[in-house]
C-alpha cells in the first residue's frame, strides 16, 4: 500500500497526481489509462477542501457546492445537470443510478444511513458501527451506466475528534479527486457538528487511483500550486437541515455565513447559464472567500474556452 499525507486538498492532489501519471497502463473500457493500486490518503485539516490550481485546473465551484447539497439532500433528480452537463451520459432514462443521495439518506426507501450514524455515536461513542454504505450488489450488477465509484464512508469518535475514513473501488485524480474530497470533507464536517466533536482527520482509500492519458499533458503542467484555503465553517444543527439545503437549492439566504456562500455561489452560476454574464460576474466578486475567488477564476475560464475576452467582468473583479 501506498501512503500520502497532507494537510489540504492542493498538497494532497499534487502528490496523488505525481504518482498516478507515472502509474501502470491500463484500458479499462478501451479507455488508455494509468493506474496505481491500493493507495491511502489522510487529509490533517478537512476544511481546507477548495482546490485551485490554475492555469492547469480550475474547478467549477458551483458544481462542487451543487453536487454537495445533491448528495446531502438524497437526490437524484435531474437538476444536477444543470452545473456538469456532462453527466447526462452517464444517465439511464435521465436519471444517474449511482447517485449517493438516495441511497445515503433513504436506503431501501426506509433508512437514513446519515442520521443513523449520528444516532450511533451518540449512543456509543466508542461504536465501530457508524456507517454509510454506498455500493448495492443488486443494483450495481444490473448493467447501469452509472456505477457508484464510492464504496462507502466510516466515522470513529476518538479522544472528542471525528475521524472519517472513505474508501473508493476507483478514482480519476484529474477530474474527479478535487470534488468528490470537497463533498467528502463536508460530510465529515457537518457529522462532526451533529456530535459536537472536533473534526479529526479525514482517511481516503482508493484501489485504482488513475489519470486517463487525455489529461496527462495538463497533470504534466502542473507546478506551483498553491495550499487550499480554509474554507468558512459549515457546521449547523440537525434540526432544520433539510430546510437549510432546499434554501441553499434555490440560492436563497439561510442565515448562516458558510452556507450563505454556497447558496450565492449556485445563484450565480444559475445567472451565468442564463446569458446574464456581467451580472453573473458581479454577483460572484461579491461573495466573500475561497468560494467567490473560484468562481470568478472559472468564469475566466469558461471566457477562454470560447475565445472571448473577459471584457464582460466589471471593473474590480476578481
Amino acid at each position: 500500500m501506498t501512503n500520502l499525507s497532507a494537510d489540504n486538498v492542493a498538497e494532497l492532489f499534487t502528490e496523488a497526481v505525481a504518482l498516478a501519471k507515472n502509474g501502470a497502463k491500463v484500458s479499462p473500457r478501451g479507455m488508455a489509462t494509468r493506474e496505481v493500486l491500493d493507495l491511502s490518503m489522510r487529509l490533517t485539516q478537512p476544511r481546507a477542501r477548495l482546490l485551485y490550481a490554475p492555469p492547469t485546473r480550475i474547478l467549477n465551484p458551483a458544481f462542487a457546492v451543487a453536487e454537495t447539497v445533491w448528495h446531502l439532500s438524497g437526490s437524484d433528480d435531474p437538476w444536477i445537470f444543470d452545473y456538469n452537463a456532462q453527466l447526462r451520459q452517464y444517465a439511464d432514462d435521465g436519471v444517474l443510478r449511482g447517485a449517493y443521495g438516495p441511497r445515503m439518506r433513504s436506503w431501501g426507501g426506509e433508512v437514513d444511513q446519515l442520521h443513523r450514524v449520528v444516532e450511533i455515536l451518540k449512543d456509543d461513542p466508542d461504536s465501530r458501527r457508524a456507517t454509510i454504505q454506498l455500493y448495492d450488489p443488486a443494483r450495481d450488477t444490473a448493467g447501469h451506466k452509472d456505477v457508484p465509484c464510492t464504496l462507502g464512508f466510516r466515522f470513529h469518535l476518538r479522544r472528542g475528534h471525528l475521524h472519517m475514513s472513505t474508501t473508493m473501488r476507483g478514482q480519476d485524480v484529474w477530474i474527479g479527486m478535487p470534488y468528490d474530497l470537497f463533498f467528502f470533507t463536508t460530510l465529515h464536517e457537518l457529522v462532526a457538528g451533529w456530535l459536537d466533536a472536533d473534526l479529526g482527520e479525514t482517511h481516503h482509500h482508493v484501489d485504482s487511483l488513475h489519470i486517463y492519458e487525455r489529461d496527462i499533458e495538463n497533470a504534466e503542467a502542473l507546478t506551483g500550486v498553491a495550499a487550499s484555503p480554509v474554507m468558512p465553517e459549515l457546521s449547523t444543527p440537525w434540526e432544520g437541515f433539510e430546510k437549510l439545503l432546499d434554501r441553499v437549492g434555490t440560492g436563497g439566504a439561510t442565515g448562516h455565513p458558510g452556507w450563505d456562500a454556497m447558496a450565492a455561489t449556485m445563484r450565480s452560476y444559475q445567472l451565468w447559464k442564463g446569458g446574464e454574464r456581467e451580472q453573473a460576474w458581479r454577483s460572484a466578486d461579491a461573495i466573500d472567500g475561497p468560494l467567490g475567488e473560484a468562481l470568478t477564476a472559472w468564469y475566466a475560464e469558461l471566457a477562454r474556452r470560447v475565445g472571448a475576452t473577459p471584457a464582460s467582468a466589471p471593473a474590480g473583479t476578481r
